[in-house]
Formats: structure tokens, sequence, C-alpha cells
């Protein structure tokens, strides 16, 4: 699979892995909004060699963002990457409130605040990275108004000019915002949910007609298609997973569906985890998908798919018709 090992991300010439870590879970313990933005408790040194087992086993592709752990993840990140940055892309995420101190994140108060503080936030992820440049900088705010979006997409070209950053993108499932930043010359992702469950068609063709990598968040379900759950499972009071949003619109759907799919998603020794990968491999050759990984048990199987690369079309078109689509 060696023509497997290595693709372009987006229009931009970075080359990257078929397989990112997503970074979101070493964070540990923060609030968004007045509710747990985390995934629990965390051991930073597990997560530092997590990162670095990632890193072995050939994914160099690392998607973190300010908001988690307001800005932990992003320190251990930089901390894991010391004396090993030119083996990395670092991707993360702005455009909100974030407060160290509190551990809390909120949202802006009006969305030229986003405008105001962009740089601002810039240089403190830098800072907390421990790099002087951002291999791919990304809107987290999903929902940011179109017209204050295309002046920062300019902003965001400046920052390029100046060497901050390489490329940008957002973290969006809207293609009216995305279609807006696609217009800048060095957007060159999009950051959205897809999973076998949760198909994202619209999103897929733009990032095709546009040469953007789409950037895969949730290719796992947020755990349910890693097979470790029921519908039972009751997660801990600090962990996102027990929030509504994550049972109705991940485990529930996806627990659903799990069980016609196994036999699919587990052919040719493949582990339920690294099936899901396969199936979103094969539906574009633009992904690239993050699954959150904090040990090193989670970063070894998950970049163990790459080996097995994409599922078969035959595969593929059976997938849609256990699911109905």
């Amino acid at each position: 699979m060696s023509n497997f090992q290595f693709r372009k991300l987006g229009r931009s010439g970075i080359e990257v892995s078929p397989l990112g870590m997503g970074c979101w879970a070493i964070g540990g313990l923060w609030k968004w909004l007045d509710g747990q933005g985390g995934w629990g408790e965390v051991d930073d040194t597990e997560s530092i060699r997590a990162v670095h087992a990632a890193l072995d086993a050939g994914v160099n592709f690392f998607d973190t963002a300010a908001n988690y752990g307001t800005g932990h993840s992003e320190r251990i990140l930089g901390q894991a990457l010391a004396g090993r940055r030119s083996q990395a892309v670092i991707a993360t995420k702005f455009g909100f409130k974030v407060n160290e101190v509190e551990k809390q994140v909120r949202f802006h108060d009006h969305p030229d605040d986003v405008l105001k503080t962009v740089r601002m936030d810039c240089e403190a992820s830098l800072r907390r990275l421990g790099t002087d440049y951002i291999d791919l900088y990304q809107l987290h705010v999903w929902d940011y108004p179109l017209e204050p979006a295309a002046e920062l997409r300019e902003t965001l070209e400046a920052l390029v000019a100046e060497g901050k950053i390489r490329a940008y993108g957002w973290s969006t499932d809207s293609v009216e915002a995305a279609a807006v930043f696609a217009q800048g010359a060095h957007c060159t992702a999009i950051q959205h949910d897809l999973n076998v469950v949760l198909d994202a068609p619209a999103m897929l063709a733009l990032c095709d007609q546009h040469n953007l990598a789409s950037v895969n968040r949730s290719p796992l379900a947020r755990g349910a298609l890693s097979g470790k759950y029921t519908k039972e499972t009751v997660f801990p009071e600090n962990d996102v997973r027990r929030d509504e949003w994550s049972r109705n619109h991940f485990f529930a759907p996806t627990l659903e569906k799990l069980e016609s799919l196994r036999e699919i998603l587990t052919s040719g020794g493949r582990t339920l985890s690294q099936g899901a990968l396969a199936w979103i491999w094969a539906r574009s050759p633009k992904t690239v998908p993050i699954p959150g990984i904090r040990t090193v048990a989670q970063a070894t199987e998950n970049a163990g798919a790459m080996a097995l690369g994409p599922l078969n079309p035959d595969q593929m078109r059976e997938i849609e018709r256990l699911i109905g689509r």
C-alpha cells in the first residue's frame, strides 16, 4: 500500500498521512459554556507517549484547538513534538473566548470580536505549541456569519504571507460557509463530521470541486464505532459524551446500525475502528480522518488501519444497501 502512505493536504503542497490524530481528548478537563468540554481525566505522560507512538507508526498530522483544555492540548502536543517538529503537520483552531485560568470556553459577544482577536489567538497558539508556524489554522466557530467570514479569510491570507501559518480552513458542517473560505487562495481544508453512519455527500462534493482536504472529525462517532459501548453505557459526569448531542447525534444512530455493518467493517482482519476508517478512505480520496487518540494502544490500533487500506467498491455498495441510503 505504498501509494496510500501520503497525500496532499488539499490544494496545498503539504504532505500528510492519510490518518491524523485528533487531540481533543488530551486536553483534559474544561468547561464548554456551562457543560463539559473534555473527555474526562487525562494522563499527560501517556498523551505524549501516544503522540510519539502515532509518529513512529507513520502518522504525521495532528489536529488540536485552543479550546481543548483551554490550551492544554496544544501545550502537550508541543511538548511531545519538541525536537520532532519537522516530522509533523500541526493543525489547530481559533475563534472562541478561551479563559485558561477558569478553564472555560465561551462564544465571543460579537462576530467582529473574532476578527479583532485572530492575530492574538494565533500568537497564543504558537506559544503554547512551541513553534514559529502553524501548518493549518482553522476557524472553530461552525456557524460564523458569512459576511465577516469573507473579511476573516483575508486576514488569514495575510497571516500566510507573514509566515505565521501555511494554510487555513474552517471546521464547519455548513457547505455554504465552506464555500466562502474556498474562495481564498490558501484555504486548503474543511473539517466536518463524517463516518460510516453519518455521510456528508454535499460537503465531500464541495471539497472535490475546490480541491480541498476533507478533514474528518468524529470518524468513529465519538467511540460508538469502536464496539466498546452499548445503548446502556453511561459516561462519567466529566465526559462530554454524556451530553444529549452525543447520544442523539452519534451513539443512538450508530449503535442501531453497528451489528449489521460488523462483518464488512471487520473484513481482512480489521478491528471495528480500522474498518470505520477504511470506509472513510474509500468514500473519497480527499479524506483525512482524525480519530481522537489519548493512549498508545489507540494510536497503534488506528495507525494499523493504514496498512490495510480502504474498503473495496463492492463492500461500499453493500454498506449503502444495509444502511438504506
